[in-house]
């Protein structure tokens, strides 16, 4: 018998599923549940176990993982009858590790301590290749004993993972880092569609770009993405939308201007009106050409 943590799962999507993979595969009992009965099945090819339901899933967890896009999905599987905080087992550790809002994270772990439930808010960035490869950078808010509790679990997924500070900040500086790549993505897009229009080789440029200091993890991560016009889903235009909506409204609340962050949360919100929400987040580039008349997307 394993000395590991029985852990639960909720939410195995894009991102979910390969993080549950990773724990398995680290060793760690991993009971998951989500509304895909696809996700289900390939969550036990793995060696993981379905259940039907949260309060399933939950009951006999040691520590309990979300991972769903939003506040709303949040707040619907932790509470209620048949939520995590009725159904899971007094002392679990709940770590979530959506990207929500630093209030929805600072109100569950108050309701949960109620229930005698521990939580951290766990946001990562990476992205699905980050995922796949346990390479996320894992920002976590909550106390010191139970971020000293889950690092062994975090290190199995991350490799840059870092207790920020009290409940609500890991969700804090997440918001920050989705304002840093939405901006970065942007300025990647118009520097494509500046070099192409310009009639300079666009792989040669970018690899120039990319051993500068103008490289980033956006450009490694994207370029392809930007050659080929692949915007197969890693980090969908929907939820960094979400996500900008809520580093804007958060600066709102503290006194911070985001001169440069709020034109580029305008230019998702088009991308994603003009019916590009379910690309990935570099199909910016597609506004961008657009805008100057450029490329297939006009």
């Amino acid at each position: 018998m394993s000395n590991l943590p029985k852990i639960a799962w909720i939410g195995l999507g894009i991102m979910g599923s390969p993080m549950a993979e990773n724990l398995i595969k680290a060793g760690y009992e991993v009971t998951g549940y989500t509304l895909e009965a696809d996700k289900l099945d390939r969550l036990a090819a793995a060696g993981g176990t379905a259940a039907a339901s949260i309060a399933e899933a939950v009951r006999e967890a040691d520590v309990v993982i979300t991972m769903v896009p939003a506040s709303p999905q949040v707040e619907a599987i932790a509470y209620g009858p048949d939520g995590i905080l009725e159904n899971a087992r007094h002392g679990a550790l709940l770590i979530d590790m959506s990207s929500i809002t630093p209030r929805t994270s600072i109100d569950l772990a108050a309701n949960a301590a109620a229930k005698g439930i521990r939580v951290l808010d766990a946001p990562v960035s990476g992205g699905e290749a980050g995922a796949v490869e346990a390479v996320l950078s894992i920002m976590v808010g909550g106390e010191q004993s139970d971020f000293d509790t889950a690092k062994p679990l975090f290190e199995a997924l991350g490799r840059t993972i870092v207790l920020c500070g009290p409940h609500g900040s890991g969700q804090t500086v997440k918001a920050a880092n989705q304002l840093i790549v939405a901006v970065n993505i942007q300025a990647c897009a118009e520097a494509v569609v500046f070099l192409e229009k310009s009639g300079v080789d666009l792989g040669a440029a970018l690899d120039v770009l990319g051993g500068g200091l103008a490289g980033s993890t956006v450009l490694a991560r994207k370029k392809e993405n930007f050659k080929n016009r692949d915007f197969t889903p890693g980090f969908r235009i929907d939820l960094h939308h979400k996500d900008m909506g809520i580093v804007t409204d958060a600066a709102r609340n503290v006194g911070a201007a985001l001169p440069v962050g709020a034109v580029v949360a305008n230019l998702v919100a088009s991308l994603r009106a003009q019916g590009d929400g379910g690309l990935d987040h570099s199909a910016l580039l597609r506004g961008v050409e657009r805008l100057s008349g450029h490329g297939a997307a006009v």
